[in-house]
């Protein structure tokens, strides 16, 4: 159950997630085959919806299903700096999938991160998260994808490069990036605050793209929801601990959760892969979970920024030519859904003025998105969204660092203008 492809982004703005239904087991169960089965199909019928709801929260089919293939029979391929790894078959195929996975079994796996067999799995799957799901939620789970059709398609192997096919250096960086245990609430914070800090870090795991990675492909902890670049997938995960980028403290608890659910609001839109993490996952969120995610986000406290990453820098004189030159670009193009004064009409077509995400220190997302264009999610509270045309082929290399350039720094933001070699680098970048 791992994000596609460690996981993606927002352009505009701000978070994956998650959420939960606590499941609860009553002294009337009993055990089958080493199996929890609820006492009643009535039970068991609600244990199951229970676990899809949170399937959804984990988005699992994101991961776990190619486009065209069958639900959770595994084989996308994900691919690291340290090589490509291809998702398992989750179905209760006895052959190929979890079939022959006891509860038992399946919880080690999200609480540890160890196999059926006891090997260490890779830390794509994202168990450093789904380590603070609880029992009752993990058991829901394990209930509901043993209700799915199985699906006898054989896992296939990674292609790691080595020495890092050898699950025994993992050890090391379990040492240094892993810490066990379940998701213990804070006293001192209110319920709603509680259950919100428990999707987030949890079947979320929104810190595996907010957060950094190092060179070892773990975690900065020091900067943890600080933001950053995803390796290969040239998105930036922007900050949720400072206002400068998405950090959610100056904004109402209502455009967070609009955000959320329905991947427009107000305040702006998500474009890219993280419209992929709405449609597929948040929209299917309660209103009640929802709120509580937002709850959470907007308390995340200022942390440590997080490592800055090469970006190429323009002269002064030549920042002030590509300022002019987006001018007329901009009016030309792009003025007519986002205004002149750059405030947009929302939710429909999202304001440039005063966005963080469009002046962040890192310009990858408004690149990205004059580049390439896109589609914020289709969703129940959005179901007919506005979408922006590419611009790839119609502006050079120049004439979009001139664009951006212009949108940073006008109506009063603060961005620093973009070197067309930026441009030329993301022009050929993967699109997911």
């Amino acid at each position: 159950m791992k994000r596609k492809s460690l996981f993606a982004l927002s352009a505009v703005v701000v978070v994956a997630a998650a959420a939960l239904v606590p499941v609860l087991w009553s002294g009337s169960d009993y055990l089958h085959n080493g199996t929890a089965v609820a006492a009643t199909p009535a039970d068991q019928a609600a244990l199951i919806k229970k676990g899809e709801y949170l399937a959804r929260a984990g988005d699992c089919i994101a991961c776990h299903t190619v486009r065209g293939g069958k639900e959770f029979s595994g084989g996308l391929p994900m691919a690291t700096p340290f090589g490509t790894l291809f998702t398992p078959n989750i179905t209760p195929d006895d052959q190929y999938g979890i079939g022959k996975w006891s509860q038992d079994d399946f919880y080690r796996a999200m609480h540890t991160g160890r196999s059926k067999d006891g090997s260490l799995l890779y830390p794509a799957f994202p168990f450093t998260s789904y380590t603070k799901v609880s029992r009752a939620d993990s058991d829901a789970i394990y209930a509901y994808l043993r209700s799915v059709p199985p699906v006898a398609v054989p896992s296939r192997p990674h292609e790691l490069k080595f020495p890092f096919n050898n699950r025994n250096l993992l050890i090391g960086w379990r040492t240094l990036f892993f810490r066990e245990g379940e998701y213990k609430p804070d006293p001192t914070k209110s319920v709603e605050w509680n259950r919100g800090a428990y999707l987030i870090e949890g079947l979320g795991h929104c810190g595996m793209c907010h957060t950094s990675i190092n060179a070892m492909g773990g975690p900065v902890n020091s900067a943890a929801f600080a933001g950053g670049l995803i390796p290969l997938q040239n998105w930036y995960a922007p900050s949720l601990t400072s206002n400068k980028e998405a950090g959610l403290g100056d904004w109402d608890i209502k455009d967070i959760s609009d955000l959320l659910k329905n991947g427009v609001s107000q305040r702006g839109a998500v474009f890219g892969p993280m419209a992929e993490v709405v449609h597929n996952s948040l929209q299917y969120m309660t209103d009640e979970d929802v709120r509580a995610m937002s709850t959470y986000l907007k308390t995340i406290p200022q942390k440590s920024e997080a490592p800055e990453h090469l970006q190429l820098e323009t002269s002064e004189q030549f920042g002030g030519e590509l300022l002019k030159q987006g001018q007329k670009i901009y009016a030309d193009n792009c003025a007519k859904c986002h205004a002149d004064n750059g405030l947009g009409m929302p939710p429909s077509f999202p304001p440039l003025a005063n966005n963080q995400s469009i002046q962040m220190p890192s310009a990858v997302n408004p690149i990205r998105m004059v580049l390439n264009g896109g589609y914020p999610p289709s969703t129940g509270g959005n179901p007919k969204p506005y979408g922006m045309p590419p611009f790839a082929q119609a502006l050079s290399n120049q004439e979009v660092a001139a664009v951006v350039t212009y949108i940073r720094q006008s109506w009063g933001n603060h961005g620093t203008a973009v070197s067309p070699q930026q441009v030329s680098d993301l022009r050929s970048a993967p699109l997911d």
